[in-house]
Order: structure tokens, then C-alpha cells, then sequence
């Protein structure tokens, strides 16, 4: 039985735009679209494809999305809604064979942006178990055709990219991770940067994740917490734009998600929250307080994930 292999790829799509923050990835993959739309745990399959749309039509221009989410089928029919009705033009896709092949049907596009090894994991006969490097060099054949343009990784540790980086030919074009201000990660970020990879912040909300259930020892949740409240009238933003301004005054990408209409055009104003410097250092004392990773599969999958990392 071959491993599975958990691989997401994110889409781009090319248009003009008010926002300069939000080109379309280029080939040399000098630009990274820093407010993307996020479709995980989108649960009502039938309003994904709206919210997808949506989402197109406000301005987006970065979309996540995974086979292991289970509604690629919806994000690919919100893509040519949005692209029928913004009249864009798709960028095109490419990844490992079978996930590439199945990847690019369920979207409908002809090629990927980026494409991400989802976990340093794989399952084989019911067991999991640190696997990442003949995945790794599976996409690096792929990254020559012509159906992918850019691979990473998502969830690795230090000690994994540094294995990976030493052991391949291809750096990752981006490394994508949970990061917010519970969950800050700035010297990570840091050596990301130095290296030349780019880092999208998933969970940009923290705990507002309904799939993260709450615990006795969990912080208020992020869009209620008192500071950034306070933030935000100060402002004139709301504690999700002040979020997320936050997170891309950092150099990275952030990805919300939503399937409300109202919410995914007030994410996406969150370009026009200007943040001052006092702002800026006093989310970043949040951890001081309240550090916490809300994403920790490592018991499930019965591995070690995340060492040397924040709240590992």
C-alpha cells in the first residue's frame, strides 16, 4: 500500500487590483499575495462555493485549500463562478501524481501556484510515522513540468527543514504555519526570512476556530480579547482587521476564512488598518501572557511534531 501523503495547494489568480499587497504569484516568486482566503473547516459544503466566490469578487487573489479538507470540489466551482464573474484569468496547476491529477480536477484549473506537503508525516497500513523527504523529491520532479510553478511546506520544525533543505535541490518557495499573536513564532519567522522563504500564517484568529474545542487553560478568544478591542477603536478597525494588519505588518501572508459574505469583505479590509508601532508591540506582548498553539495533531498521529517550536 503506498503512504498517503497530505500535499494542499494554493491557487492565484491574475487580475489588476486596488491593493499592491495582493499581486498575483509570479514565476520567480518575488510576490506572495499577504491577505489570502482560507477553506478549511468551511463545514456547509453547499455555501463553500459561494463563499469562494465571494471571496474572488471582493479581491482576493490567495486561495488554501487541501484534499484533506474534502471540499475541493467546491472551492474548484467557486473558482469559475468567481473568475466568470470578475473575469479573471486562472493562473494553472501541477503536483504528485495522483494527488496532482485528482488536486487539479477537483479545483478545474490547469496548473498550481504553490504546492504544500501538508505535514512531515505519512500513513502507510495504518501507521504514521516522520516521512517527508521522497514526497519532497516526488514534488521537486513535478516542479519541473509545467503544471506547477512553486512547491513548500506546511507544519515542519526546525530541525525537519533543515534535514529536508541539506537532503534536496529545491528550497521551499513558502513554509506555512500557525502564527498569531497567542502564537507569535517571530524568530521562526525571522529565520525564514533569512533564508529567503516565505511564511503564511494559518489560524491568523487563534481559538476563534471552531475546530479548536476549548479548554480550561485556553486565553479569551483573540476577537475578544480586551487589547485587541481597545486597538481597534483607537483605529477604527475591528479586533479581525487589527488581527490581521498585525500579521501581514510581520511579512506574512495571512489566510481567514469565513462563509459569510460580510465577513470575508470586512477580512479583506483590513489592508486599509494602519497600525502604529505602539500597536504593533503591545499584540506582540500578548503571548507573554497567553501563549498557546491551538493545532497540535501530534497525539493523534502518535508522532512528535513541532519540536523546538513555541508551545511545542
Amino acid at each position: 500500500m503506498k503512504p498517503s501523503l497530505w500535499l494542499f495547494p494554493a491557487v492565484a489568480v491574475a487580475a489588476l487590483n486596488n491593493y499592491d499587497l495582493q499581486k498575483p504569484f509570479t514565476t520567480d516568486f518575488d510576490t506572495i499575495p499577504l491577505l489570502g482566503f482560507g477553506t478549511w473547516n468551511l463545514t456547509d459544503k453547499s455555501n463553500a462555493s459561494e463563499a469562494v466566490s465571494a471571496a474572488l469578487q471582493v479581491g482576493y487573489r490567495h486561495l488554501d485549500c487541501a484534499t484533506i479538507y474534502g471540499d475541493q470540489k467546491e472551492v474548484g466551482k467557486g473558482i469559475a463562478d468567481g473568475l466568470n464573474k470578475t473575469g479573471l484569468k486562472s493562473h494553472d496547476p501541477h503536483l504528485v501524481p495522483e494527488a496532482l491529477n485528482q488536486t487539479l480536477s477537483d479545483l478545474g484549473v490547469e496548473y498550481l501556484d504553490l504546492w504544500l506537503m501538508h505535514w512531515p508525516v505519512a500513513s502507510s497500513q495504518g501507521v504514521t510515522k516522520l516521512d517527508y523527504l521522497d514526497a519532497w523529491h516526488a514534488m521537486e520532479t513535478l516542479h519541473k513540468s509545467s503544471k506547477l510553478r512553486h512547491i513548500g511546506v506546511s507544519n515542519f520544525s526546525p530541525a525537519q527543514l533543515r534535514h529536508l533543505i541539506e537532503s534536496s535541490d529545491t528550497k521551499p518557495a513558502v513554509h506555512q504555519f500557525e502564527a498569531h499573536p497567542y502564537l507569535p513564532q517571530s524568530d521562526w519567522i525571522a529565520a525564514h526570512h533569512d533564508q529567503g522563504i516565505a511564511v503564511t500564517a494559518y489560524s491568523p484568529f487563534a481559538n476563534t476556530n471552531p475546530v479548536y474545542k476549548p479548554s480550561d487553560d485556553d486565553p479569551p478568544f483573540l476577537l475578544t480579547n480586551t487589547d485587541m478591542l481597545a486597538i481597534g477603536a483607537e483605529r477604527g478597525c475591528t479586533a479581525a482587521q487589527v488581527a490581521l494588519a498585525w500579521g501581514m505588518a510581520r511579512g506574512t501572508a495571512v489566510i481567514p476564512k469565513s462563509s459569510h459574505v460580510g465577513h470575508i469583505k470586512e477580512n479583506f479590509a483590513a489592508f486599509e488598518c494602519k497600525l502604529e508601532d505602539g500597536d504593533l508591540d503591545r499584540i506582540d506582548g500578548l503571548s507573554e501572557k497567553y501563549l498557546k498553539r491551538f493545532n497540535n495533531p501530534s497525539e493523534g498521529y502518535g508522532v512528535k511534531l513541532f519540536e523546538g517550536l513555541e508551545d511545542s
